[in-house]
């Protein structure tokens, strides 16, 4: 009989930061599938109500945690709308991993961003990464671009207001652990 194999337990920190991660997962995941029911403002426009989540991660676990998230809440989104694999799969998830770099970077390069800023950056990033893989991989017209400037105003405003909020829950949360 072969002696047990001793795993050493992960430190009670480390096990609370990944339950804080999956708790947040649920809700930008539960975000997403009713964002997904609602009507659209436009082609491809959501408010992007699960960007709140994914900015609150950033800030409170890490930048990892919150790329992981991000393209996880996708993933899971998809799952249960039954869009994996679509068209607006591949447009999300592709739009969802550059609005994602782009926050990142503007958290980690922007001395003093506040998150509105990264938010904003992040909003109008999404609209134009879905622009982008639209022309590229199912629509080859040039005069989809024509639709780009309003969206980008309500995706200036839907950012605004995202950031807004994720910087007043941030705040409540830090207050709260104090």
């Amino acid at each position: 009989m072969n002696p047990p194999i001793h795993i050493p337990k992960p430190p009670l920190h480390t096990l609370q930061k990944q339950a804080q991660w999956l708790g947040l997962l649920v809700l930008a995941s539960g975000l997403h599938i009713f964002e997904a029911s609602i009507p659209s403002l436009g082609p491809w426009f959501k408010l992007g109500i699960a960007n709140i989540i994914t900015l609150i991660v950033l800030v409170r676990i890490g930048v990892g945690a919150a790329i992981a998230l991000a393209i996880a809440r996708v993933v899971i989104g998809a799952f249960f709308i039954g869009t994996m694999f679509t068209p607006t799969f591949v447009i999300s998830l592709g739009a969802t991993i550059v609005a994602t770099s782009v926050m990142v970077f503007a958290w980690l390069f922007i001395p003093r961003i506040s998150l509105i800023g990264v938010s904003l950056l992040g909003a109008l990033a999404h609209m134009c990464a879905q622009f982008v893989v639209v022309e590229q991989l199912f629509i080859q017209q040039h005069a989809l671009y024509y639709l780009l400037p309003p969206l980008l105003m309500l995706s200036c405003a839907t950012g605004w207001l995202n950031g807004a909020l994720a910087m007043y829950i941030t705040a409540q949360l830090h207050a709260r652990s104090k």
